[in-house]
């Protein structure tokens, strides 16, 4: 199959959706790579690295659009990628159809197929860890006096208490929180619903200034908060807050929330997406950050980590087709958001209160049909650099 690997054009978002090993294993078996040229710039990898493991480089988005049916990628299909989609491509990338109608109907018009990669990872995103380790730096820093903070350090010092951190969630998100803000010496309360995830926590850090306690608790630790840091994935369907806003009113003025979670008006009611380039806004007088690709700034690790995540599916994909492949990996089912114009993902069907096919339907129509369900292909170019 014709593999394509553009460069991401979302403000500040440096990761590349494969780096030149996982390219050399998908030419190994066969499949025609096309990488924009620049893509893996910002993560550490020239555009030599990826010739050398058999890809070809592509002056242009659109080259590799062009050249592609599977596109894969890292973040959404952005409004000026639209003109370059085919009924043919698969799309491997991030989606959040839920959250994003314009894109959705874009892909329902042109008839392509999308595989939202934010559903395929058993485990979690990969990327969790490092979005919770990094959004609680950026807590830390945007708690100093200099950029509007409460001005307490994030160790003891002199007799006056390290800065307080409230952390919401203690699942992969927020034990990367724990570990800059426990590493750091800021005091802690971590907060979740889980006995288990609150004992492994109180154990893990036992040594440090941590407590812990349920969830509901979560009014009792805010007066006191410098850091509010939101880890909690919140059902689009729900309509009540773990913070609402007239919650907002028991924070010290100058407290900063960040919500790495980053569900629009989901655990925190007043959260919605920012930028890298306008990271932080305000309600109420209380700051967010609510920067929706946090891992995108440490773009080595982070593409390290999403392109080892995906590879097997991306191959397999790339193998046997979307359906077949869909049959033998049920993540990749769980993935597919729509195909010959027809809505598959259950979760935005409903959220965006639109028909949608049940994805067992479409796989009673599709699956067993071996090499003829896999889109025609156009030969690849001959590599010229």
């Amino acid at each position: 199959m014709n593999i394509g690997i553009p460069r991401e054009i979302k403000p500040r978002e440096g990761r590349v959706a494969l780096l030149p090993r996982h390219v050399n294993s998908l030419a190994e078996a066969g499949h025609s790579v096309m990488v924009e040229t620049s893509a893996g710039r910002l993560s550490g990898m020239k555009d030599q690295d990826y010739r050398e493991s058999g890809a070809c480089i592509a002056g242009s988005g659109r080259e590799v659009f062009d050249h592609a049916t599977l596109i894969v990628k890292v973040k959404e299909i952005l409004p000026d990628e639209y003109a370059y989609l085919r009924s043919d491509h698969i799309i491997f990338t991030n989606i959040h159809a839920a959250l994003n109608r314009e894109q959705l109907d874009q892909f329902l018009k042109v008839g392509l197929t999308a595989i939202s990669a934010e559903n395929t990872h058993p485990y979690g995103s990969p990327n969790c860890a490092l979005a919770g380790e990094i959004g609680a730096l950026e807590g830390v820093r945007l708690s100093l006096a200099p950029y509007g903070g409460v001005g307490r350090h994030f160790m003891r010092h002199f007799d006056q208490d390290s800065s307080f951190a409230v952390v919401i969630g203690l699942g992969n998100v927020g034990r990367g929180a724990l570990r800059t803000l426990l590493s750091l010496g800021v005091r802690v309360a971590g907060l979740d619903i889980d006995e288990g995830a609150r004992k492994a926590a109180a154990m893990d850090w036992f040594r440090h200034d941590l407590r812990v306690a349920h969830v509901d608790d979560l009014p009792d630790f805010l007066p006191d908060a410098d850091i509010i840091i939101n880890c909690v994935f919140w059902p689009k369907e729900r309509n009540d807050h773990l913070i609402s806003r007239d919650m907002l009113g028991k924070l010290k003025s100058n407290a900063i929330i960040i919500d790495i979670s980053c569900d629009t008006a989901g655990a925190i009611e007043t959260c919605r997406p920012t930028t890298w380039d306008n990271p932080i806004y305000e309600v109420d007088g209380i700051r967010h950050f609510c920067v929706d690709n946090i891992p995108g700034a440490a773009p080595v690790a982070s593409s390290a980590g999403y392109g080892n995540a995906i590879l097997s599916r991306v191959q397999m994909i790339a193998d046997i087709g979307v359906a077949d492949a869909a049959l033998k990996d049920s993540w990749i089912l769980r993935g597919l958001t729509c195909a010959d114009c027809e809505l598959i993902l259950e979760e935005a069907g409903k959220y965006q209160n639109r028909p949608f096919i049940p994805v067992s339907d479409w796989l009673k129509k599709n699956a067993g049909l071996s090499g003829t369900n896999q889109p025609q292909q156009k030969d690849g170019p001959e590599c010229k650099n």
